[in-house]
């Protein structure tokens, strides 16, 4: 067992699997948000804020899962928005800053694609929260993964320009993608508890998926790039993350137990 879980109860171990993945979902639901009146098209705005908020429907349940049975009592509230940098357990690819839209299909498309995988194995966790988050989420994260598809598609496709961009988009998104794969010391735990899943298991068929939608784009994926994001399953965050906290968190912690 590794020393990151060595200790842990049944309870305290879902808890911290709880916990990760819902910070991924409560982290990129907080960057798609920056989008609504900033997309290409109104339809655009409304479709990635319902995808944003698919993903906080996700982080509610999870978070409120984590704080029951981590033994502090904490509430969704207070482990969204009373919780320093080093707390938060999600991958860097959530994390960073809204760029252009190509960079944001090719965000959405990585992270659709590992999610779909995900909670595809999730439905058979022995946790009950964790499947029934499972159970609701694989619908919406096909809906949220045919979005980007059909977007990579017009774009990497499309006119010269559009094509450029997109493939730059995907270069500059690949640093991050390996860390969503990453058999961090909680999920195998959880895996061989029967509650999660090994993220190394999922990524064959969410590589096959995302190469053949950049194939049919015309576009190639990049090669291996000479860095990549690393730490965030353990705090660990990149620059843009303490930002990001500090407008999600500030209302909360300026008027706290205020509500509305």
């Amino acid at each position: 067992m590794s020393t990151h879980t060595a200790g842990l109860t049944a309870s305290q171990l879902t808890a911290r699997y709880a916990l990760q993945l819902g910070d991924d979902a409560l982290v990129y639901a907080q960057r798609l948000g920056e989008w609504i009146s900033r997309a290409p098209q109104i339809e655009e705005d409304m479709a990635l804020g319902n995808i944003g908020l698919d993903l906080l429907g996700q982080a509610r349940v999870l978070l409120s899962h984590a704080g029951s049975l981590d033994g502090t009592g904490r509430t969704e509230d207070d482990l969204a928005y009373f919780r320093d940098e080093r707390g938060f357990r999600n991958v860097h690819l959530v994390e960073q800053e809204r760029s252009d839209f190509g960079f944001e299909m090719a965000r959405l498309l990585w992270f659709s694609a590992y999610q779909a995988e995900l909670y595809a194995a999730l439905v058979a966790s022995a946790d009950e929260v964790v499947q029934g988050v499972a159970l609701k989420a694989v619908k919406e994260v096909d809906y949220h993964r045919d979005h980007a598809t059909q977007w990579v598609l017009r774009l990497g496709d499309g006119t010269a320009e559009s094509h450029e961009r997109m493939q730059d988009a995907l270069t500059r998104v690949a640093p991050y993608v390996a860390e969503l794969f990453d058999d961090d010391p909680v999920s195998v735990a959880a895996a061989e508890a029967g509650v999660g899943a090994r993220p190394k298991s999922l990524w064959d068929n969410a590589f096959a998926y995302v190469s053949r939608v950049v194939s049919q784009a015309t576009l190639v994926l990049p090669e291996q790039p000479t860095w990549r994001s690393r730490g965030g399953r353990d705090g660990i965050h990149s620059r843009p993350m303490g930002y990001l906290l500090a407008e999600m968190q500030h209302i909360a912690r300026s008027h706290p137990g205020a509500t509305w």
